[in-house]
């Protein structure tokens, strides 16, 4: 069989880099059911009609198709699937057909992969997972839910700064402000504003106030005021001043505008007790899916700001609907391959090792292997991992073998040794070499980090 061509867009980790993975979504995992999300799972696979109607993202849908279609099959627009781009869309439709199962608010916690067929890069690719927290509504759901999704991401990647994760910063603003601002300007297109002012970051201030001429109509004093607005940011509630001033300052007002200001403001005085300097107000931030209504977010790991962002989401009201219900909801979501890809990439954190293997078990020879496997399987019934070496070979061949894969301790089994004497059980630490007796029904390595691999910043 030939060498098989990779594929662009798919990432496969190795064994350690996959454990840097592992760990990652370990501790998202833990902090999201620390604050009451439960876990679900939704199908890959939903209707492209619903995919198609949910913002400039549905163009990167890809299509699932049978290979050959049974005799007289359609292939309508309206019995085509395709593989999930997200898991906001998914989510929406698993809360109306189960609303009647769920009790609400509703918070959830998803971990999948999802597919967008967009060209590969740095940070971006075509699988990937996704790590989702949203609490939804019945009919209303409160502001204050907004304050706290940022804030518990805020907890999570403060977690994961004990592997070695940088900094991060969660930007925010609402679109209610942008809305509310846009509107007292005498603008129309609001949705067309918005797609061209979260443009800024890639082609520039000058670019973006062209678009707005052209393509929603506003004047070019309009322009800079829309652009003016995208350029207040700060931690504190200062940022609410400086809105106001501006807006005051040239005869904008709308009862949006001020509604958004003071859920802005609600959100900063929290996040500077709870999560302080983390959280930044950004009123450039305006995320192109079209669902969004509220508050809108946007995360960076400090640093690395080329990498764009790591963690997004935003406030929808109307994206759960059956005509009759509609379950308002929060979400925000973090691209865990694409911040995985950069810890690896740069070498920022590493692996203690690429196995979960704590104790290798040594074998005299295959007529005692059944001794060894007695061993392993005591260590393993105290939930010690062990493995036991694939051939007789030399002890220190044998060593070599652990430490390759970075097992820390080599355990040799009791038995009669060459010269015809009885040798206890004896564990080695193959890093300061180290070895002493040991009992399989009792041994307990004296650093509990040892039982599992760890994830630790690379000097």
């Amino acid at each position: 069989m030939a060498k098989p061509t990779p594929l662009s867009g798919f990432p496969e980790w190795l064994p350690a880099q996959r454990i840097v993975e592992q760990q990652i979504l370990k501790i998202v995992q833990e902090t999201f059911e620390l604050h009451g999300f439960a876990s679900i799972e939704t199908r890959a696979v939903e209707p492209l009609e619903q995919l198609l109607s949910k913002g400039e993202t549905s163009k990167e849908v890809y299509l699932l198709n049978r290979l050959q279609a049974a005799e007289g099959e359609e292939q309508s627009r309206d019995k085509q699937l395709g593989l999930h781009f997200d898991l906001t869309v998914p989510f929406a439709r698993y809360v109306l057909e189960n609303a009647g199962h769920l009790a609400f608010p509703f918070k959830r916690y998803q971990i999948q992969k999802v597919w967008r067929g967009e060209r590969p890069q740095d940070g971006r690719f075509r699988e990937f997972y996704q790590a989702d927290i949203d609490v939804v509504g019945a009919g209303e759901l409160p502001y204050h839910f907004e304050v706290e999704l940022p804030l518990v991401m805020a907890e999570a990647f403060g977690r994961l700064r004990s592997l070695g994760v940088p900094e991060f910063k969660i930007l925010v603003n609402n679109r209610r402000v942008s809305e509310g601002f846009y509107r007292g300007l005498g603008l129309n297109d609001i949705e067309g504003v918005l797609r061209n002012i979260d443009k800024l970051d890639k082609i520039g201030a000058d670019k973006v106030r062209e678009l707005l001429v052209d393509e929603t109509g506003a004047s070019q004093q309009q322009a800079q005021l829309c652009l003016d607005l995208a350029g207040i940011s700060g931690t504190d509630a200062s940022v609410i001043g400086q809105v106001r001033a501006l807006a005051e300052g040239n005869g904008v007002a709308h009862e949006l505008l001020e509604q958004g200001l003071n859920e802005l403001e609600a959100l900063l005085n929290a996040a500077a007790v709870r999560a302080p300097g983390t959280i930044e107000a950004n009123l450039k931030i305006a995320r192109g899916l079209d669902y969004y209504t509220g508050c809108v977010y946007e995360s960076v790991l400090i640093g690395h700001e080329d990498l764009g962002s790591i963690c997004s989401g935003g406030r929808y009201d109307t994206l759960a609907s059956d005509g009759k219900n509609t379950y308002p909801g929060v979400g925000l979501s973090i691209g865990v391959s694409r911040l995985v890809s950069r810890l690896l990439s740069k070498g920022i954190v590493t692996a203690s090792r690429s196995v979960p293997t704590a104790v290798l078990v040594a074998v005299l020879d295959e007529e005692h292997r059944a001794a060894s496997d007695r061993v392993a399987a005591a260590l393993r019934a105290r939930g010690i991992a062990t493995d036991v070496a694939p051939s007789a070979a030399k002890f220190g061949k044998q060593i070599k073998f652990a430490d390759r894969r970075g097992i820390p301790f080599v355990w040799f089994p009791e038995g009669t040794n060459q010269a015809g004497e009885f040798v206890a059980h004896q564990v080695k630490d193959i890093r300061s070499g180290e070895q002493v007796d040991a009992d399989p029904n009792a041994w307990v390595p004296q650093d509990a980090a040892d039982l599992t691999p760890t994830v630790f910043a690379q000097a």
